[in-house]
């Protein structure tokens, strides 16, 4: 239920999360000078950024569309087309001005729930039915509604127990080692020097981005990147296999479902719809605060660009996108200020889309560094969520464990339905409030708090 605890902004300081102010800034932009898309003043700046944000974005889009279950190269092509639909849209309605488009590691496991629930075949569908989705929460507006309806910290506490499964699945190739030197002893030598190896990957990148964050954030990609492959060639390590898989532009329709199965499509796909605008709409007020000209972000914009950049990717087998807020901020400070940057990272993914081989020589340790930082990261979100109360931070830690132990899905409305339960209850025993006076409470909070941000 609504409530004035749910909807408390964060404080000035969590720039990655302040998705209540973002509400009532990103509806009305303020007015800018130049286009969005391609001011020539800033065309220098813009290359150099689309260059380093694109090869920084290489090895985070393999390792999300791993999680995913996708081939890497749908992945690498589902951010290409995303970031050319976010140019051309900048054109014309602008959601922001140096967010990066891309697959997100939040929807991860979602996705992959999908793929084992309906099979890879009837993704594109869902990817659709998706899109669909979105474009009515765009056409109406609704996105202004979706922080008031789930409190910020559930989604905190669902990214935290998806965090906890990348966390977890890539953990494994810190120590995996070549089939030709397992033995029966599982800690070999050849084991411990894969540990020593990733240990050292780990701390050198965390070390480099606790150094650079604000700076270069770039350079620890790059640095674990060009090391791993330059050790590759000493020492035999695993190395990434991405497999060149035709990209067939056909219908997404779908196939071999039962009518409980098309239900729960349905289903999956509203929660992935909702999920998928939330983490826009939350990482949009961050991309506001760090943009060079300070210039407004307009949310319904962003959405405007998700829901074409899914619909498009529906036809070639694609995934869900986003502005991530990791690649945005390696966008800001590596000089971008227009989305013409945009465009030039989709050229540099675009490259190594058509030449995978080149892929070829990442080593798993290095994405395995990547991912558990990025799995950790989102774990610590949570740290955020302690603005809100004690009752907030353990909703979201019940969300997360939820999520990791049952499912995103399941987990997720359990824990609505908890926090729905609580504040019925509190609201008739406590306020001794009927409960149609209760529900009716809700919605008038909700057209309320929707009032100011219109």
């Amino acid at each position: 239920m609504s409530s004035e605890t749910e909807n408390k902004p964060f404080p000035n300081g969590n720039e990655e999360n302040e998705a209540s102010s973002s509400s009532s800034a990103s509806q009305v932009a303020a007015p800018v000078t130049g286009s969005a898309a391609f001011q020539a003043k800033y065309a220098g700046r813009d290359i150099a950024a689309g260059l380093i944000t694109g090869a920084m974005a290489i090895p985070l889009s393999i390792g999300i569309a791993m999680m995913s279950d996708y081939p890497i190269k749908v992945g690498l092509a589902t951010v290409a087309f995303a970031s050319f639909v976010g140019w051309i849209n900048a054109w014309f309605k602008p959601g922001n001005f140096i967010g990066s488009p891309g697959i997100a590691a939040g929807l991860a496991p979602v996705l992959a729930l999908g793929v084992a629930n309906f099979g890879i075949q009837n993704m594109a569908f869902c990817i659709f039915l998706t899109a669909v989705m979105q474009a009515v929460i765009w056409q109406f507006n609704w996105q202004r509604y979706l922080l008031i309806a789930v409190p910020v910290y559930l989604v905190e506490g669902l990214l935290a127990g998806v965090g906890l499964k990348i966390l977890l699945r890539f953990f494994e190739f810190a120590y995996e080692i070549p089939a030709e030197s397992v033995t029966e002893e599982f800690w070999n030598d050849t084991r411990i020097q894969m540990c020593a190896i990733s240990f050292i990957g780990f701390a050198g990148f965390v070390y480099l981005f606790t150094k650079f964050k604000d700076t270069m954030p770039a350079v620890p990609y790059f640095a674990l990147i060009i090391s791993g492959v330059v050790l590759a060639q000493v020492v035999t390590v695993p190395m990434i296999y991405v497999e060149d898989v035709p990209l067939h532009f056909r219908l997404p329709l779908p196939e071999d479902f039962t009518t409980m199965m098309m239900i729960y499509m349905v289903l999956f796909c509203a929660m992935l719809a909702v999920i998928d605008v939330i983490e826009q709409v939350m990482s949009n007020a961050a991309i506001e605060k760090i943009d060079p000209l300070k210039r407004k972000c307009n949310s319904n914009n962003s959405l405007l660009a998700i829901w074409i950049a899914n619909l498009g990717s529906s036809f070639f087998g694609g995934m869900t996108n986003l502005d991530g807020l990791a690649k945005s901020t390696t966008n800001k400070l590596a000089g971008a200020y227009t989305k013409f940057s945009v465009l030039i990272i989709g050229c540099v993914v675009t490259f190594f889309m058509l030449n995978t081989s080149y892929l070829d020589y990442l080593p798993k340790f290095a994405l395995a560094a990547i991912m558990v930082f990025t799995g950790y990261k989102m774990i610590a979100g949570l740290v955020h969520v302690t603005h809100y109360g004690p009752y907030a931070l353990m909703l979201a830690l019940i969300c997360g464990g939820l999520v990791y132990k049952v499912g995103i899905f399941e987990g997720l409305l359990i824990a609505m339905a908890i926090h729905a339960v609580v504040h019925y209850m509190v609201y008739t025993t406590h306020d001794k409030m009927p409960g149609r006076a209760v529900i009716r409470r809700y919605f008038d909070n909700l057209k309320k708090d929707s009032s100011s941000v219109s």
